[in-house]
């Protein structure tokens, strides 16, 4: 049997087949040299290799490009690709780096194409796993798992259910991707819930996966900020992705009860607030905002439900 082909077991009577699932990886990193050593351990121990894997250096003055390269030497699926520096750090670069290696990949034969951050780590059989769920849901557009970082949960500490995948690893049908049209560049962030998103208003199903978690080194949101500045940015977010009032209430709330206890849910309302107060424009169309405002009052109203039912 060849490396990447896998045996599923399909509820259709019993019946076993073999289907050969084959995917790409893209790692947009930008001075990563603290944690990208990390994650490329993970990826060359996996028990299904990518067909190919392009890190693109998005302008990175620190040691990545060298750490890097150390690994490409007996691996030809693997490539670096160097963007020149760069003096600006938003959420749009991203996008820009991780086009730049979709070009070096686009002419491929794949299945599957992953997003995958600089900065963390996973189990061996990870990707293995997830090209398993590809397999057996031919409706499945994204997939993902849960993470931890430190001590914080991904689904266990927030107010997230399990349709959404976190940005840090994603993995998409390569129809499901060319059928958003790839990710949206938005200079404030929330690229990857747009991918999500509207693949879900696209009729894919999307799904973070509990039975594999990867591991994130560096706390989500704190680059160039502290923790309160992070949380008071992820309120703006929230404002200018469309997201509606009454869930932000609730959002907050929750999050008033969570680490840094009080001040993370208030700097988090405030920065819906500040956004609401000077009339700023959203980043997404009225259309995903309706579809995303739906989802969130049909979410608010089960979790009141759950928290009626009598113990």
């Amino acid at each position: 049997m060849a490396p990447d082909e896998r045996v599923i077991e399909q509820p259709r009577g019993g019946v076993r087949f073999a289907m050969t699932l084959e995917y790409v990886l893209i790692t947009p990193a930008h001075n990563e040299e603290a944690y990208i050593e990390l994650t490329i351990q993970s990826v060359i121990a996996q028990t299904i290799l990518p067909k190919r894997w392009i890190i693109v250096s998005d302008g990175s003055t620190d040691a990545t490009e060298e750490i890097v390269e150390r690994y490409l030497p007996g691996r030809p699926w693997m490539e670096l690709v160097r963007l020149p520096p760069r003096t600006e750090r938003h959420f749009a670069a991203k996008v820009n780096a991780f086009n730049a290696g979709y070009e070096r990949v686009r002419g491929l034969e794949f299945d599957v194409i992953g997003n995958l951050d600089g900065d963390v780590s996973f189990g061996p059989d990870y990707f293995e796993y997830l090209l398993e769920k590809f397999a057996s849901d031919s409706k499945l557009g994204v997939a993902g798992t849960h993470y931890v970082e430190g001590e914080f949960h991904s689904f266990r500490d927030s107010y997230i259910n399990v349709h959404h995948v976190n940005g840090q690893c994603q993995l998409f049908r390569r129809e499901c991707f060319e059928d958003i049209g790839g990710y949206v560049p938005i200079r404030g962030g929330g690229i990857d819930w747009v991918a999500v998103t509207t693949a879900r208003m696209k009729g894919w199903t999307t799904r973070s996966y509990s039975e594999r978690i990867f591991n994130h080194h560096r706390k989500m949101g704190t680059a160039g900020t502290s923790e309160l500045g992070a949380r008071f940015h992820y309120g703006k977010k929230d404002y200018l992705l469309g997201g509606h009032p009454l869930w932000q209430v609730f959002r907050a709330g929750f999050q008033l009860t969570k680490k840094p206890y009080v001040l993370g849910g208030a700097c988090l309302m405030l920065g819906y607030l500040s956004c609401w107060v000077r009339g700023e424009k959203r980043v997404v169309s009225a259309e995903l905002m309706q579809f995303h405002r739906r989802e969130q009052l049909q979410r608010l109203r089960q979790l009141l439900k759950l928290a009626k039912r009598p113990e």
